[in-house]
């Protein structure tokens, strides 16, 4: 216990007086009436002596009948949790009366992906006047989103038992529980890198750490460049010429036509959305870690865009981005050659998803015939199974979904969109090496 403080703009406290008798003074007033009344008909007045210490001990109870009801505070420890961290909670409550409280009992209610340790059981505890007590409650967020911790209700019991007030009730909190960020490493270099400064081999020279060739010595080169073994041999100066190191964009483009299979939290299955979001933050955070600039577009109901920036400042905006994120079958009809409008032509296009929807596919092969560099990730949780069937019908009818659907992702092949299922670390290497070497193939155009 530790001394009340004064009370904050989060403390729910009713000023005026509400406490009610309770079951205990029922039943006192019962007894001493019957026994009164007894003693009064049958007239003996040694029933009166019996009644007499029960009729005393109830009003030396009520003598000390407090004036207000109890204030309480909810209030959250870990203020920005990640998903499969431990969060801890503490509910307050504090006695301004001039008496104790004989018992406290206090119950938060939070969301099921917010596991506390005996969140959903009541907690007693006593607070004499003056005081306050902390009930600290702690345990792991188990899934991304915006959970709701709250709303806490508690009651007090006085006067020996015989009085509780009514229940306070506090507001619900939203907390923000941030994707995990699943292990993720690309080892190949961007498509087209066109920034100014970065980490990825660009194709143009200037300063850089990567070798181009060697070409003879031009006003401007720098005395430490020159390759003198050439420079020996062929009697005139030549300087070794490197290529830039340039940053890149990249855009996460999130398909939220459609959303499938179970979600279990951390510890359990994921569903499209759960592989999306977690894909999508460790794709970022992979990226800003090099100095990329990252935006992120929603392929859905709400159209969201996030503009491309570079930093943890943006790590930190992709996060809360990503809080936010909701499927939903209807949608804007948006082509491909629409969303290639608003994206830069240097930029990587990562596509996030399940290929569940048929304007997925032409989304992607319209952002292909546009130019893009476009890396199409299959989100969808390979243990996904139909739902029960009640005719014998129900896995021919799913293997030949299947069947279609690996015929689609075979036509994106064609199209030049590859497509990779979601593996974590270095799960995209190999489709970046791919689209790597067709943005350094040469393009035919037609004449004019």
């Amino acid at each position: 216990m530790r001394p009340a403080v004064p009370p904050a703009d989060a403390v729910q406290a009713v000023e005026e007086e509400q406490w009610v008798p309770t079951r205990a003074f029922g039943r006192a007033v019962l007894i001493c009436g019957l026994v009164l009344l007894i003693a009064v008909l049958l007239g003996r007045a040694d029933l009166v002596v019996l009644a007499a210490p029960l009729a005393l001990s109830v009003a030396f109870g009520l003598g000390r009948r407090p004036s207000g009801t109890p204030g309480l505070r909810l209030s959250t420890v870990e203020t920005l949790p990640v998903e499969g961290g431990d969060m801890g909670a503490t509910v307050e409550v504090e006695n301004r009366d001039r008496v104790g409280y004989d018992l406290t009992v206090l119950q938060v209610q939070h969301s099921p992906w917010l596991k506390l340790a005996d969140g959903d059981r009541p907690h007693a505890t006593s607070v004499a006047r003056g005081m306050a007590t902390a009930v600290e409650l702690s345990g792991p967020a188990i899934r991304w989103g915006r959970q709701t911790l709250g709303p806490a209700s508690a009651y007090a019991v006085a006067a020996d038992g015989l009085l509780r007030s009514k229940a306070v009730v506090t507001g619900a909190l939203g907390v923000r529980v941030y994707p995990m960020t699943d292990p993720f490493e690309a080892d190949e270099a961007m498509p087209r890198a066109a920034g100014l400064v970065g980490q990825h081999r660009s194709r143009r020279p200037g300063q850089g750490g990567e070798l181009a060739g060697v070409r003879q010595f031009a006003p401007g080169d720098r005395l430490r460049r020159i390759d003198w073994r050439v420079s020996l041999r062929t009697e005139r100066l030549h300087v070794a010429a490197t290529l830039s190191d340039r940053d890149a964009e990249v855009v996460i483009l999130i398909d939220l036509l459609a959303d499938a299979g179970r979600s279990e939290g951390i510890t359990g299955a994921a569903s499209v959305l759960d592989r999306a979001v977690r894909a999508s933050a460790a794709i970022a955070e992979h990226y800003l870690h090099l100095g990329d600039r990252v935006s992120l577009i929603e392929y859905g109901a709400f159209a969201r865009k996030l503009r491309p920036a570079s930093g943890r400042r943006q790590y930190l905006t992709v996060l809360e981005w990503l809080l936010d994120v909701d499927p939903s079958p209807v949608a804007r009809e948006r082509a491909g050659a629409q969303l290639a409008a608003g994206i830069s032509a240097d930029a990587l296009v990562v596509v996030l998803t399940p290929l569940l929807d048929a304007r997925s596919a032409g989304m992607l092969a319209g952002l292909a015939r546009a130019g893009r560099f476009v890396v199409a990730v299959d989100t969808l949780p390979p243990e996904v199974e139909p739902p029960k069937a009640s005719s014998n019908f129900g896995d021919v009818a799913f293997r030949l979904w299947r069947l279609e659907r690996e015929n689609t992702i075979g036509q994106l092949r064609e199209h030049g969109v590859p497509v990779v299922a979601w593996a974590g670390a270095g799960s995209l290497d190999a489709v970046l090496r791919d689209v790597a070497r067709m943005a350094t193939a040469p393009k035919v155009g037609a004449r004019r």
